[in-house]
């Protein structure tokens, strides 16, 4: 069939367009096709997320009765959507997971300065946990060295533990990348825009991966882009993980965060100041440097294990059955909550994310109508989200189907009811040839691409699809349009905050039978386009060249069988 040539291009990503729907971005041409619109149910939409986020869920917590009626509903709406089972014959993926509670915390002592002893309060001071799953932690008189902002990049020629042995040392970290207080997105790390190494997800496993016993982050409101109120009460308490097996990855003792100022005082203490380390460690050839001072503590942990479940559903492909495009959204929220005023205490995330559950639920039922695609669509709705990536998690690690032949892929995570809008927030913008195909999707649409307002918040590791890029699998996240018809950008603000103020992660966050659908609408059969046209093309997008996630991906594109494998 001949392909509409391609006439509008992302001045991010592309250097050449050419005839019949091939992009050459610099590396292989991409194939492109023309697909048609599917026919998406409104009526679907509302529907499902009417009934996901109603008091009979009881706020779809993972380990629940709320839960057994979600998994339940799911497997009904995808049944009836036209998928078939995509576990090896089962709707389900069980999901181990693993739930730590620290208690009875030691201060976190710091031992070796002129002056004594230092002892910082747990809560106010500091926070802490562990991975392990061990009913009793104990960090003994680690040494501690201060490893600037913990990355080993080589694909950037950067390694800031270069030189150091860190075996049974902590690591004393900063926030964000190197280059974050950059204006620009010029830079070693995208400049202002944080990069996968900028998470303190990072950097714990790379801690963990140099052999250190423990990892503490030095907070800072402004690269952390949260107050420390955040920190403290996201890591009190119980914290829930993916169960590691029997063969797990290295992990630290202890994980925690400091006081910017208390690790001020610990720096001084070692005769170093805070801020000429700061500055020192946004230099590509910063040395590590040990402090002459130790860290101890200790906590009990009350462990608790149960499973969860993430539900999967295929459409087989035609031609090539066995490589994948992949949707993803969760499913899961926080249960029963803090009340509200007038006594609601089930948190039912409507919008967060009963409606990106029902989005699956109505692309399926759009693309089974279509009928098959050359490529199979799989639909993943993922458990503990909210825990942390959990149930993505557990997939990217555990994968039904291979990694290496996943082609992408598209995640999708709360839709607000604002309206039409003129553009599309692209979170993560300038990572892959993924963009390549929304722009080919937006033809015909009278919208426009809009990066992520703030990039330096890192929000693109911050939710499901996080869990395969990371892995090598390009992926897709998109957010409704800060734009919007009726009102411009300053109603689409206006939208965004009455959500985040009044109702996200809180009982007012309910279905409303008034609300505007045209917004979400418009961005399913944006979605649409964008899975169908990479479940009919020939090609593999990859991550674009510096990007931190391509060598993965072509490490596993070189493994026996990839069907992502260089032609």
């Amino acid at each position: 069939m001949k392909r509409l040539a391609f006439a509008v291009c992302s001045a991010l990503l592309l250097t050449a367009c050419q005839d019949l729907g091939q992009v050459d971005n610099g590396t292989d041409a991409l194939d492109l096709p023309d697909v048609a619109d599917g026919t998406i149910s409104e009526e679907t939409m509302k529907r499902v997320t009417e009934r996901l986020s109603s008091d009979e869920f009881e706020g779809r917590a993972p380990g629940t009765a709320g839960e057994e009626k979600t998994v339940a509903y799911l497997i009904e709406e995808f049944e009836k959507a036209g998928l078939t089972p995509g576990n090896n014959g089962s709707w389900v993926q069980d999901v181990p997971l693993v739930e730590i509670t620290g208690r009875d915390y030691a201060p976190l002592t710091i031992s070796g300065g002129e002056d004594g002893d230092m002892q910082l309060a747990y809560s106010t001071d500091w926070v802490g946990v562990t991975y392990r799953e061990d009913a009793e932690t104990a960090l003994e008189n680690s040494e501690l060295v201060f490893v600037g902002y913990g990355v080993n990049a080589p694909e950037k020629g950067w390694n800031d533990y270069d030189g150091v042995d860190m075996a049974g040392k902590t690591a004393v970290i900063l926030v964000n990348d190197p280059d974050y207080g950059t204006e620009t997105l010029e830079g070693p790390f995208n400049g202002k825009a944080m990069t996968y190494y900028g998470r303190w997800t990072y950097k714990y496993e790379e801690a963990a991966r140099q052999g250190a016993a423990g990892a503490i982050i030095i907070h800072d409101t402004e690269p952390a882009s949260y107050g420390w109120n955040v920190v403290e009460s996201s890591w009190s308490g119980p914290q829930a993980y993916a169960s590691r097996g029997d063969n797990p990855p290295p992990m630290t003792q202890v994980n925690g965060w400091v006081q910017k100022e208390k690790a001020r005082e610990i720096l001084a203490a070692a005769g170093q100041d805070l801020d000429e380390l700061m500055a020192a460690a946004r230099e590509k050839d910063f040395a590590a440097v040990p402090l002459g001072l130790t860290a101890s503590t200790s906590f009990s942990n009350d462990i608790r294990t149960f499973a969860s479940q993430n539900v999967i559903g295929i459409l087989p492909g035609s031609e090539r059955a066995d490589e994948y495009v992949m949707h993803t959204a969760h499913w899961d929220h926080l249960g029963r909550c803090t009340p509200a005023p007038d006594g609601d205490d089930i948190c039912n995330g409507a919008v967060d994310n009963a409606t990106g559950t029902a989005a699956l639920v109505a692309l399926a039922e759009a693309h089974a109508k279509a009928g098959p695609a050359k490529r199979s669509l799989v639909f993943l709705a993922v458990t503990a989200e909210e825990s942390g990536l959990l149930g993505a998690d557990y997939y990217a690690a555990n994968p039904v189907f291979p990694l290496n032949r996943t082609v992408g892929g598209i995640n999708m995570d709360a839709f607000l009811m604002a309206g039409t809008a003129k553009d599309v927030t692209v979170v993560g913008p300038g990572k892959s040839q993924l963009d390549l195909f929304l722009d080919k999707a937006l033809m015909n649409d009278d919208r426009v691409t809009t990066p992520n307002p703030n990039p330096e918040a890192g929000y693109y590791y911050r939710s499901d699809h996080f869990s395969f890029a990371k892995r090598g699998v390009p992926m897709l996240y998109l957010d409704g349009g800060e734009d919007l018809v009726e009102g411009g950008t300053e109603a689409g603000a206006a939208v965004a905050a009455d959500y985040r103020e009044n109702r996200y992660h809180g009982p007012k966050d309910e279905y409303d039978p008034n609300w505007d659908w045209s917004g979400v609408m418009s961005d399913l059969a944006l979605f649409y386009r964008i899975g169908r046209m990479l479940a009919d093309s020939t090609s593999w997008p990859n991550w674009n060249e510096g990007d931190e996630f391509k060598g993965t991906r072509d490490e596993d594109c070189a493994l026996e069988g990839a069907g992502c494998a260089p032609a």
